[in-house]
């Protein structure tokens, strides 16, 4: 199976340049059977990485650009009267795909955006009273521009809390970017990009993820980072945020999140270090893929308070200085 990890990995990166983290990141939360928000400036290669990783699996691929005007039944699907028939047939909408891609999901309406809740939760539509159940796997990968405000509505908490990663493409380097406008010149290696890996046997990886051993000290490290993203109501006291740091400080100060991350982010976080240890071909995580993850998973899901993303990505740091780690052997015995 590993092979085959790298074999999409490989072929990804034939589209992608300097994109490995990010996509080893996408990987992970797809493998973990998550859900992933790309949020960066126009431009960076989103849209190309999601199709790249559905190309390179042969998997149904579809995509909904979200505006002020769309509306649920363009996400989900309608009833419509078929003439001939003399009856009312179901259309599907775009959602009935394996791997989805929402557009700028933060242009569309709130009513809009939240079509997408029971799909993300529950891998289901409901439409007029009937349900349908979407096809293994299934994904979503929704972008949005973090600086355009004007005709868009923030994702609200409960949405954002559906995606198992926050991610951001980042800028190139100067070698990066020339190896780009290299590969690029005389052709377009998205459109020859052929499958390397079946329906069938990505199945078989989300369901061997599920199997990546997690010794209970790490289990229980989790929690322990979990419960200090929660303040006064996760620990007693600022003493319980460990030595002085970023996080330490800035949640003692107050201005950290009073809610801090739910149950939900907790069980992400055991997800994505499964799914971040399996795309690092092991079969047990460690202490480095909680880290590794910790950032993008738990961030956006700190409810609360008055910080900023950067002060709250600050406070995840800082926890991860500060808790202290384990030390154990950490692969199956």
């Amino acid at each position: 199976m590993q092979d085959k990890i790298k074999e999409i990995k490989k072929n990804i990166a034939r589209v992608m340049v300097g994109r490995e983290q990010v996509t080893d990141f996408l990987l992970a939360s797809f493998f973990a059977g998550g859900h992933v928000l790309l949020e960066d400036m126009p431009g960076t290669g989103k849209t190309v990485l999601a199709r790249s990783m559905a190309r390179s699996m042969d998997v149904r691929f579809g995509r909904i650009q979200f505006t002020p005007d769309l509306l649920p039944g363009d996400v989900t699907g309608i009833h419509y009267y078929h003439q001939e028939k003399g009856e009312f047939i179901f259309r599907e909408g775009p959602v009935f795909a394996n791997l989805l891609l929402a557009d700028e999901i933060n242009r569309a309406t709130p009513r809009t955006q939240s079509a997408l809740l029971e799909c993300m939760a529950e891998q289901q539509v409901t439409v007029d009273g009937e349900t349908r159940k979407l096809s293994d796997p299934f994904m979503v990968i929704a972008t949005q521009n973090p600086v355009e405000t004007y005709g868009c509505f923030p994702l609200p908490e409960a949405q954002l809390d559906r995606f198992l990663m926050k991610l951001s493409m980042g800028n190139l380097t100067e070698a990066q970017e020339r190896a780009m406008l290299d590969r690029f010149i005389t052709e377009e290696p998205l459109e020859t990009l052929q499958a390397v890996a079946t329906r069938e046997e990505v199945c078989a990886l989300r369901k061997a993820c599920r199997e990546v051993y997690v010794h209970g000290d790490l289990r229980t490290y989790m929690v322990q980072l979990v419960q200090r993203t929660r303040g006064a109501s996760g620990a007693s006291g600022s003493n319980a945020f460990g030595a002085a740091g970023a996080g330490a400080s800035f949640l003692a100060a107050g201005t950290g999140s009073e809610s801090g991350v739910s149950p939900r982010g907790t069980l992400a976080l055991l997800r994505a270090s499964q799914g971040y240890a399996m795309v690092e071909g092991r079969d047990f995580v460690t202490p480095e893929d909680i880290k590794a993850v910790a950032v993008p998973v738990l961030t956006h899901r700190c409810i609360g308070g008055e910080g900023s993303e950067r002060e709250k990505t600050l406070m995840i740091r800082g926890l991860l200085d500060t808790v202290p780690v384990p030390t154990e052997n950490w692969s199956r015995s």
